[in-house]
């Protein structure tokens, strides 16, 4: 399969191929689905007419949570919904972290932490649109070269991501984080650092997502930045094995430049094998877990759709993945074509449900900014030793839970492991596998005459030498200004003119694409945001992908036997 975000939804125009799967986002229903696949090789359909494997669900909303929490006066109130992040920052522990207090007094919130977020993008809706909560990096996408699109989030994955890991409502009080009538997420004071790959379909090749995690380690302490998280909510099918797969050594290249690298597992269920590049040991892989409605963890279960895993490569821990309300990006193609993901008595049409490996990884992204901010002098492998020895372990035995379910208050009790102790010693990745493999048979398509996007070329048509690329990685010099493997993706510096606090300026593409027409003469989408949303967004103007973000990130289970990301 390819690249998929944990979620689910469709790309640009499909072959076969890449998936940024937003590995999660689904939207609520009554039947059995599950939640965001960005792993389904049913996401190659979307190029024939046929329904994308994203598109079955949005979210698994079987216990009725939205009827349970808005019955008492017809509005949803967080604090009756068990997929709320109300009842999810507190069953994780984060509600306790949130009292602790760091070194210099302040508390425990996620502040001065940044979490790169490689996704679809980022909308300025409520509750994400405060000017220093999101630093908007370069737009790697596809739609990086207009600017009503440019860092924006037409599919409605990244938003929902975004507010997981740190969403905070303007009205909430210092010290009182924990107001069940406003929306906080995991670290509610960490920042966003918005690096966007995918289209508004949720097209993108791995070569995109590689750029993306290049730039985050080259630039990471940029300008006041404090990138310490990246949060992968996608995966591929690749069918090489993570030794040699370059996505696999990209990400560990960033955990051992100090950054933790949190990744979606997958949504294809049991007895399939994590995707890439959480297959990489090196890296935290996340699983979901199901509530199964009941306030009580003890009889809570790992989600269906997870990806188990083999005995050589579980899940390392699991997380709250199962109809998790997040915010909602109005007019985006998620909103657009799942109506069932919005919440039954949402007044103000502000939340999304959505089930995945997507939301779960999410999840553990805000965990480790609470933890990085407590104890910044913790390496990557010092937070996966803390997050997995102290996940509380589920009444089943079932490998696919890892070490257990997400308790970060835990975590932050517990003694910090020497480097010895927590030192991972798994065969390092040498990154010279080819792209082709870890596209997994998904691919990008140039939409203007159908061209598929394979072989060993990047998104921008450039030939791909493996040991030249690996090379320069390990030593920090993949980027170089706005250019990485022989072309300009993006600026070369920062601006401040846009929502956020500032902006990796843009850059006109130039040259052929990988299907020889001229970038130049391309005409770029015209959608529009507005205060409202998007205005013009239109179903039939997506078509860069064959597999994408949306076909395999907000869910990829269609029964209980069935996959899911």
């Amino acid at each position: 399969m390819g690249i998929n975000f944990c979620s689910k939804s469709r790309g640009w125009q499909r072959a076969a191929g890449l998936l940024l799967g937003p590995l999660a986002i689904v939207a609520a229903t009554s039947g059995p689905w599950h939640g965001a696949a960005l792993s389904s090789h049913e996401d190659s359909r979307a190029a024939t007419g046929q329904t994308s494997f994203l598109d079955k669900a949005w979210g698994d909303d079987a216990t009725r949570e939205d009827e349970q929490a808005s019955r008492a006066t017809g509005l949803w109130q967080a604090k009756h919904d068990l997929g709320s992040m109300y009842s999810s920052t507190k069953r994780s522990g984060a509600q306790k972290v949130w009292k602790s207090k760091d070194a210099s007094k302040a508390r425990v919130t996620g502040r001065g932490v940044d979490v790169a977020l490689i996704d679809t993008g980022v909308s300025p809706v409520s509750g994400l649109n405060n000017p220093t909560k999101v630093v908007n990096g370069p737009d790697l996408s596809f739609e990086s070269q207009h600017a009503n699109t440019r860092h924006l989030d037409g599919y409605g994955h990244g938003t929902h991501m975004a507010g997981i890991i740190a969403g905070r409502d303007a009205e909430v009080v210092a010290g009182k984080e924990n107001d069940p009538d406003h929306f906080v997420g995991m670290a509610p004071d960490a920042r966003i650092v918005n690096v966007k790959v995918a289209t508004a379909d949720g097209g993108a090749d791995v070569s995109q997502i590689i750029a993306a995690i290049d730039w985050v380690v080259q630039h990471r302490n940029d300008a006041g930045l404090n990138i310490r998280v990246i949060n992968l909510s996608y995966g591929t099918h690749s069918t090489q094995p993570y030794t040699v797969d370059p996505l696999a050594y990209a990400v560990e290249n960033a955990w051992r430049k100090g950054i933790v690298v949190v990744v979606a597992a997958g949504n294809d269920g049991a007895d399939n094998r994590l995707n890439m590049p959480a297959a990489n040991p090196h890296v935290l892989a996340v699983g979901a877990v199901d509530h199964l409605g009941t306030q009580s963890p003890h009889d809570d279960v790992t989600e269906s759709f997870t990806n188990s895993g083999t005995a050589d490569r579980r899940p390392d821990l699991i997380a709250p993945g199962k109809s998790v309300v997040s915010l909602r990006t109005p007019g985006s193609y998620s909103d657009l074509t799942h109506p069932e993901g919005l919440v039954t008595g949402d007044a103000a049409r502000r939340f999304f449900r959505g089930s995945g490996t997507s939301q779960a990884t999410a999840m553990v992204s805000g965990a480790a900014a609470l933890l990085l901010q407590a104890r910044p002098q913790l390496s990557p492998d010092q937070v996966k030793y803390l997050l997995r020895s102290t996940a509380d372990p589920l009444a089943t035995d079932d490998p696919a839970q890892g070490a257990g379910v997400l308790d970060v208050h835990a975590a932050l009790r517990a003694a910090t492991p020497s480097t010895t102790v927590a030192a991972q010693r798994w065969p390092a990745a040498t990154g010279t596998g080819t792209l082709e493999a870890a596209r997994g048979g998904s691919h990008v398509v140039d939409p203007t005459n159908g061209t598929v996007l394979s072989g060993e070329v990047d998104a921008m048509g450039n030939p791909w030498d493996a040991r030249s690329w690996r090379e320069a990685t390990a030593a920090g010099t993949a980027w170089s200004a706005g250019t990485w493997n022989g072309r300009t993706w993006t600026g070369s510096d920062w601006s401040g003119t846009s929502w956020t606090a500032r902006s990796w300026r843009s850059a006109t593409w130039s040259g052929n694409s990988w299907a020889g027409g001229d970038w130049l003469a391309r005409s770029w989408r015209g959608d529009v945001w507005t205060s409202d949303g998007w205005s013009t967004m239109s179903v039939a103007s997506r078509s860069w992908s064959q597999d994408t973000w949306g076909a395999r990130s907000w869910r990829g289970v269609a029964s209980s036997s069935g996959p899911a990301w």
